[in-house]
C-alpha cells in the first residue's frame, strides 16, 4: 500500500485550536457529544448504533447518530455489546449478559438480562470486550490487574486469576464455559478479524514500570493457544527479554512476537479492520487502532511532566499486504495540541451501514465522530 496523503483540518474547542490531520479528502465530523464516557459500539439490523459506557449507560442512537438515547443503565462497567440472534449481549467486567432486544426498542428492563457466563471479575483494567466471530462464536477480551500480576488465562490458574488474552464461550456444555483463546496479554482493549484470511488480531496496552520508552505497545497475531509472553516476558522492538518484576515461573516459554508496535504509553483500544465497501480501496484489508495517549508524561514515565510531553491521542493504520501487517501509518492526528489539552481520545472504532467510519471518543470532548468522504458527509 501508498502512503497516506492528509490534509489539514483546524477545529476549535472554547480557546483552544486542535490542527487535525485526515486522509486527503475526507471529512471527520463531531455527530453528538451527549455521551458519558462512551466505549466499544455496534449496530443492529435496522443500523441503529447501541454504545456501551464507564458511566454504565447503554446508548442508542439512530441515523444519523446525532441523537444518543440510553435505554439501560448498568452498575457494573458495560464495556461493550453484541448482537446475536433476537439477544444483545452486554460484557460487563465480572460477566457476559443477554437480553432479548428488537430494533423498535425503546427501553430495555435490566429484570430481563440473563447471565451466560461469569467473567473474571475485580478492580484493574476491568473492561470486557466482546464481538462475534464469523461462525457466530462470542470471544471476549480481558487483562491482568496490574503491570506483573501474576495471572494467566489458564485452567491451572484459579477461576479469578485466569485474565490477561482472549477467551471464546464453548455453549456445547451447560453452563457455557470460558476457553483459553490467546493468552499472555497485558490489556488487549481491541481485536478484529482480518477480512481475508480470517486470522484474529489484537492491540495490546504494554506495562507502565518500564519507564515511558519501553516496552513498545503491540499490535499482535492472535493464534489459537498462542502465548505472547506478558508479564512475564516484554519485546522491546527488536527481541524478547524476562521482566524481572515478577518472580513466578513462566508458564511457557514459545512467546508470540507482535507483527506490529506503536511507541510505548499509547494505551491502544478498539482495532477495526476495513472490509469491501468500507472508505476507499486505498485501506481495504488494512486495521485502524485507536490510541487512547498516555496518561504519563516524559521522562520516567510518571504523572509529575508536563501535559504535552504526553502520547497523543491518534488513530493509527496498521498496513496490510497479502495477509500479512507490513507497517504502520498516521490515520488520523492532531488530537492534542501544543499546550497538552485534548480535543478527542479515540476509544471504540466500527463501520456504519453507510460505509464510514464512526469513533467514540471518552475523554476532551466525550462524544462520537464521523470519518466519510467528503460527498458523502451528510447535511447538518
Amino acid at each position: 500500500p501508498g502512503s497516506i496523503k492528509q490534509e489539514r483540518h483546524v477545529a476549535e474547542v472554547g480557546d483552544e485550536v486542535f490542527v487535525l490531520h485526515v486522509p486527503f479528502g475526507y471529512s471527520l465530523e463531531l455527530l453528538t457529544t451527549d455521551m458519558q464516557r462512551p466505549r466499544l459500539f455496534t449496530f443492529d439490523q435496522k443500523g441503529n448504533m447501541l454504545v456501551g459506557s464507564r458511566s454504565g449507560h447503554v446508548y442508542k442512537l439512530k441515523p444519523p447518530y446525532t441523537w444518543p438515547e440510553f435505554i439501560l443503565i448498568l452498575s457494573d462497567y458495560p464495556h461493550s455489546l453484541a448482537l446475536r440472534g433476537e439477544y444483545l449481549y452486554i460484557a460487563q467486567t465480572s460477566g457476559l449478559f443477554r437480553i432479548p432486544y428488537q430494533p423498535d426498542a425503546t427501553e430495555l428492563d435490566e429484570g430481563d438480562l440473563e447471565l451466560v457466563a461469569k467473567i473474571p471479575g475485580g478492580w484493574g483494567h476491568n473492561s470486557r470486550s466482546l464481538k462475534v466471530g464469523a461462525e457466530g462464536r462470542l470471544y471476549v477480551s480481558l487483562g491482568i490487574t496490574g503491570n506483573c500480576s501474576d495471572e494467566y488465562l489458564d485452567d491451572s490458574y484459579p477461576a479469578n486469576d485466569r485474565r490477561g488474552g482472549v477467551m471464546v464461550l464453548d455453549e456445547s456444555v451447560q453452563p457455557a464455559q470460558w476457553k483459553a483463546w490467546a493468552s499472555g496479554l497485558r490489556n488487549p482493549v481491541g481485536f478484529d478479524w482480518h477480512p481475508e484470511t480470517g486470522v484474529m488480531y489484537a492491540s495490546n496496552n504494554g506495562p507502565d514500570h518500564l519507564g515511558y520508552d519501553q516496552p513498545p505497545e503491540a499490535f499482535a497475531r492472535l493464534e489459537r493457544g498462542s502465548f505472547h509472553g506478558m508479564p512475564w516476558y516484554q519485546f522491546d522492538g527488536s527481541q524478547i527479554n524476562r521482566d524481572p518484576c515478577i518472580s513466578s515461573k513462566p508458564p511457557r516459554t514459545d512467546v508470540t512476537r507482535p507483527v506490529a508496535t506503536f511507541p510505548a504509553r499509547n494505551a491502544p483500544m478498539d482495532v477495526h479492520f476495513i472490509n469491501d465497501g468500507h472508505l476507499d480501496s486505498q485501506f481495504h484489508g488494512d486495521a485502524i487502532v485507536a490510541l487512547h495517549g498516555s496518561w504519563g508524561t516524559k521522562p520516567d514515565g510518571g504523572s509529575s511532566g508536563h501535559p504535552a510531553s504526553r502520547r497523543p491521542p491518534a488513530l493509527a493504520l496498521v498496513r496490510f499486504e497479502q495477509g500479512r501487517a507490513v507497517r504502520v501509518d498516521d490515520f488520523v492526528t492532531g488530537f492534542q495540541n501544543e499546550k497538552g489539552e485534548r480535543f478527542a481520545r479515540p476509544m471504540g472504532l466500527g463501520t456504519g451501514p453507510d460505509g464510514a467510519l464512526y469513533m467514540t471518543s471518552d475523554g476532551g470532548i466525550n462524544g462520537l465522530f464521523r470519518l466519510s468522504p467528503k460527498e458523502q458527509a451528510p447535511a447538518r
